[in-house]
């Protein structure tokens, strides 16, 4: 697996950019990031608690943890974004040819050589789960992503 992820300067700190192109209308893809029987399939599954709020199973991380996350945009079919209450601040864009562009915003680049091998990861599982195709190992991705993640620098 060759990573592909890029760093941003933003005024705030950066972004750490991972996009993927999907051979399916947008509308299609939109399902996939926000119907919690899709997301199942390749993050977890999820449920609402208010109008903003959610909670979301990760059901590839070990004991499959619940996280709260607050759903900040729903621009349906374009953008999604949320936040956790552990500081996660996530962005999804896709665009007219159906590029899927994951946006995880940080403060800097601290962890990012874990962040990155974690989102190629799931992104793949995205994939994955719509083309019927087995579901990547997370060993194909950490550690041997981990020194070019950590390398990067800021755009």
């Amino acid at each position: 697996m060759n990573p592909s992820g890029i760093l941003r300067s933003t005024e705030t700190g950066v972004d750490l950019e991972i996009s993927r192109t999907i051979g399916a209308s947008r509308e299609d893809v939109w399902s996939t990031l926000t119907e919690s029987d899709r997301t199942a399939l390749w993050f977890g599954p999820w449920e609402r608690l208010s109008d903003s709020e959610i909670r979301v199973q990760m059901t590839f991380e070990e004991g499959a943890p619940w996280m709260e996350m607050t759903v900040d945009a729903c621009e349906s079919p374009n953008r999604l974004a949320v936040s956790s209450n552990g500081g996660w601040r996530l962005e999804v864009v896709l665009t007219d040819d159906t590029t899927l562009t994951l946006i995880h915003h940080l403060d800097n680049t601290e962890g990012v050589g874990e962040i990155g091998p974690g989102w190629e990861y799931y992104l793949d599982n995205l994939l994955a789960s719509r083309d019927g195709t087995p579901k990547p190992s997370f060993d194909d991705y950490f550690p041997s992503q981990q020194v070019y993640y950590a390398s990067l620098s800021a755009r």
